[in-house]
């Protein structure tokens, strides 16, 4: 194994569509999309390392940096084992980490960051009729509450906006996240589509 995990970050605002895009490239062989937010969610709630995870989602509060590098560094590790995840052959596209600039650091070691997609939409009221409208097609109970949603814009403005300063700015790509996911994913693409071809090997020759 890699010593580092060579990696796509999609960094953006709630709502932005960082997990469309995500899952979309996750689609393409080469990629893996690992999403924070689910592995969060797919946890044991009623498990105590759950209930302390929950007492911060349902604030709109971010998971402590320390708890959140533990729990994806064993999230991770178990996709290696079970054949899910194979670092030799898949590109991690990495929706949800790092959120702060202790969490990057702490993943300096872990990471070869190949590039950063920025999704970008400056209108906040339009993303968070985005989530409203989320919570109601999923059921998603944290996407619910107006209030929770616009705390999440301030904690990603104050901890989360800062990240993309930790690193080279070259490897940092701005992309308009409104309009059509097939839109965006093209503008993804043409940024994405090279470092694939690099770092995949076809099975079939």
């Amino acid at each position: 194994m890699a010593d580092r995990y060579r990696s796509i970050l999609l960094f953006g605002p709630p709502g932005v569509g960082k997990g469309t895009q995500g899952k979309l490239l996750g689609s393409i062989p080469g990629f893996f999309h690992l999403a924070t937010g689910e592995m969060f969610r797919g946890m044991d709630k009623d498990s105590t390392l759950g209930k302390e995870v929950v007492s911060y989602s349902s604030r709109g509060e971010l998971v402590p940096d320390e708890l959140t590098v533990r729990l994806w560094q064993q999230h991770v590790k178990g996709l290696i084992e079970n054949g899910t995840y194979a670092p030799a052959r898949d590109v991690l596209v990495l929706d949800g980490i790092p959120r702060s600039v202790t969490q990057a650091q702490a993943l300096d070691d872990k990471l070869d960051v190949l590039a950063i997609i920025h999704l970008t939409c400056p209108d906040i009221d339009e993303m968070v009729q985005r989530m409203k409208g989320r919570a109601l097609k999923e059921g998603r109970k944290d996407d619910a509450d107006e209030n929770v949603i616009r705390r999440r814009f301030e904690v990603y403005d104050a901890e989360t906006s800062p990240v993309l300063g930790h690193y080279d700015a070259a490897l940092i790509n701005d992309i308009d996240g409104v309009g059509k996911p097939a839109r965006v994913l093209r503008d993804v693409l043409a940024i994405v589509a090279p470092l694939h071809d690099d770092s995949f090997e076809n099975p079939l020759g």
